[in-house]
C-alpha cells in the first residue's frame, strides 16, 4: 500500500502518486475497450477502480473514495451483463435509451445526488464539497449503469462527470487524474461518435446480436 501512494514522480511543481497514475492509465484503457465494446473493459475497470481506492485514501477526498468503490461494484456487474449477453454470439448491440429509460436514468441520478449530498452535509468529516462529492459519486454510476445497458447515453454522462471532474481532481493535488479526466474528454467524444453511428448501420436479427444487458 505504501508503495501505491508514494510519489511517483514531480511535474510543474505537483506530485503524481504511482495510484494515482497507475489506476488512471488503466481507466483509460478501459474506455479505450468500451469504446470497441469488448468485454474487456470491464475487468479493467475493475482493477483500476481496486488501484485507485489507494490512490485517494487518505486524503480529503471521500466522494472520490466512494466513486472508486462505485466503480468496483458496478464493474463487477457490468461484466457479468456483457458475459450473458456474449454467449448468444455476435457483437454487442448499442443503441439510444427510449425517452422513459432516459427519464428513469435522469430522475435516479438526481435523487441520488440529492441523496448522497444530503448524506455528506448531515456528516461534514465525509466531504468539505458535498454537492461536488455526490455529483462525481452518482455521475461515474449512471454513466457505468448506462454502459452496462449498451446505451448510447453513457457517453453523454461520462462528459457531465468530466467536466467537474478536472477541476476537482486538481484542486485536491491528483494532477494526473486531473490530466487523465481532460484525456477522457477527448475519447468520449469519439466513443461517443462511434457507438451513434454503429446505431445508424444495419442490424442482424435479434438473435445474432445481444443487447449490452438483458432485462
Amino acid at each position: 500500500m505504501s508503495a501505491l501512494t508514494s510519489v511517483a514522480f514531480t511535474a510543474f511543481g505537483e506530485q503524481v502518486k504511482w495510484a494515482d497514475m497507475i489506476g488512471n492509465l488503466l481507466g483509460l484503457a478501459a474506455l479505450a475497450l468500451g469504446w470497441r465494446r469488448s468485454v474487456l473493459s470491464w475487468p479493467v475497470q475493475l482493477l483500476a477502480g481496486a488501484v485507485l481506492v489507494a490512490a485517494f485514501l487518505g486524503g480529503q477526498a471521500p466522494g472520490m473514495v466512494g466513486k472508486q468503490l462505485v466503480v468496483i461494484a458496478t464493474a463487477a456487474w457490468g461484466w457479468a451483463q456483457w458475459q450473458r449477453g456474449r454467449r448468444d454470439g455476435g457483437a454487442l448491440a448499442v443503441r439510444f435509451a427510449s425517452w422513459r429509460e432516459r427519464a428513469l436514468l435522469v430522475a435516479g441520478a438526481a435523487l441520488g445526488t440529492a441523496a448522497v449530498a444530503g448524506l455528506f452535509t448531515a456528516f461534514p468529516k465525509l466531504s468539505w464539497a458535498p454537492w461536488l462529492d455526490a455529483y462525481i459519486f452518482v455521475g461515474t454510476l449512471t454513466a457505468m449503469v448506462a454502459q452496462a445497458r449498451g446505451w448510447v447515453e453513457f457517453w453523454f454522462a461520462w462528459i457531465a462527470v468530466d467536466l467537474i471532474g478536472v477541476p476537482y481532481s486538481y484542486t485536491h493535488g491528483y494532477v494526473f487524474s486531473a490530466l487523465t479526466f481532460a484525456i477522457y474528454f477527448v475519447l468520449v467524444l469519439l466513443g461517443l461518435r462511434t457507438w451513434w453511428l454503429s446505431t445508424r448501420t444495419a442490424r442482424p436479427s435479434t438473435a445474432n446480436v445481444p443487447q449490452g444487458v438483458t432485462a
